[in-house]
């Protein structure tokens, strides 16, 4: 097995990182920027009034899309532990 195959190996967790990581971190920007338009536009600075709505953003979106993430996060490791034997010789 050579250097391309396990660079290859990286690249596929770093996209399967993006993928599970997105449709939380995502939805939770978009909600912090909304939020932090609102405080700057009235001049509310609790720190718990954006962290709240975040939470809650994140928990709906983990809802939604968690099995889909646990079902990419299983096929990728899975995939793993079968090419066990061909990265050991």
């Amino acid at each position: 097995m050579g250097a391309d195959e396990y660079i290859g190996i990286a690249q596929h967790g770093l996209w399967v990182l993006a993928l599970a990581s997105a449709p939380l971190l995502i939805p939770a920007l978009v909600a912090g920027v909304l939020f932090g338009m609102i405080q700057a536009a009235t001049s509310i600075n609790e720190q718990t009034l954006s962290f709240v709505p975040k939470l809650i953003v994140v928990g709906i979106c983990l809802a939604i899309f968690g099995g889909s993430i646990m079902m990419l996060l299983a096929d990728f490791t899975r995939e793993m532990f079968a090419r066990i034997p061909e990265v050991a010789r």
